[in-house]
């Protein structure tokens, strides 16, 4: 590998660990660069995923405040992560890859118009709430039952593929939850990490000899930084920016994954 081709990866890695912190589409960037130079894109998934493990605890640990008061549901979501990570990395090692990556556009394209409409149906949740006697702050066990399945359908995803895991975690958590963006952020951080954990172990015991482990190194150099950059100033924006900028970046990952 060239000094050039290694710079080159290492500055994606540090944009996408940003990306990841702030959105949580960090691969749209990591995956079509090795792709570009020329990596398999099997070995690029895998080699992205472990590499983004660095990032991932970066950009957690930024907003690990923002996690505070989260336990009693993150303990639902949480194991829904880690069993749907361990399926999804099963299917990426016994199934073509295109079996996935021609669906991705269409639930990036839905999970974008949850973070766009997500206010509305929190507002739309709150007045029911509010109409029952109910605490504003209340899950209902419908839509507990409906954000882990949600979790573990997206954890499935984000083990076989990753790119835009965030995005559709955000969709789902802004959906059911009467949540701020910054805390449904650190929550995605949290679980995104695990599901790029459980991958990255998957794939380090059955294909060891798959993995470029110079990009891998490379990656987990660069996103190190940028997460912990994409934490230091993401949680300074505020929910409606934050917002957008999920949908500008999730727009433009949607026109690099249908120009792959």
């Amino acid at each position: 590998m060239s000094v050039a081709h290694m710079i080159v990866i290492v500055l994606a890695g540090m944009g996408a660990g940003a990306i990841n912190s702030l959105v949580g589409s960090g691969t749209l960037i990591t995956f079509p660069t090795l792709v570009t130079l020329g990596f398999p894109p099997v070995t690029a998934t895998m080699s992205n995923a472990i590499g983004l493990v660095a990032g991932g605890v970066s950009g957690t640990w930024g907003y690990r405040k923002e996690l505070r008061g989260q336990g009693d549901r993150l303990r639902w979501q949480i194991p829904a992560s880690l069993i749907g990570a361990a399926i999804g990395a099963f299917l990426l090692l016994h199934l073509p890859e295109k079996v996935f990556t021609q669906i991705v556009p269409v639930l990036l394209v839905g999970a974008l118009v949850l973070v766009v409409v997500g206010p509305r149906i929190q507002a739309y949740a709150r007045a029911r709430a509010a109409a029952a006697g109910r605490s504003a702050e209340h899950v209902s066990p419908k839509r507990m039952t409906a954000l882990v399945i949600g979790t573990f359908a997206v954890g499935i995803y984000g083990g076989y593929f990753t790119a835009a895991q965030g995005i559709l975690l955000i969709g789902v958590m802004g959906a059911l939850l009467p949540e701020d963006m910054q805390r449904m952020n650190a929550a995605k951080n949290l679980l995104s990490l695990l599901v790029n954990i459980v991958a990255a172990v998957a794939y380090t015991i059955v294909a060891f000899d798959r993995v470029s482990w110079e990009a891998a190194g490379l990656i987990a150099i660069g996103s190190l930084v940028g997460g912990w950059l994409g934490a230091h100033y993401g949680r300074r924006l505020s929910p409606n920016v934050l917002r957008a900028v999920i949908v500008v970046v999730g727009l433009i990952g949607l026109y690099r994954l249908l120009n792959v």
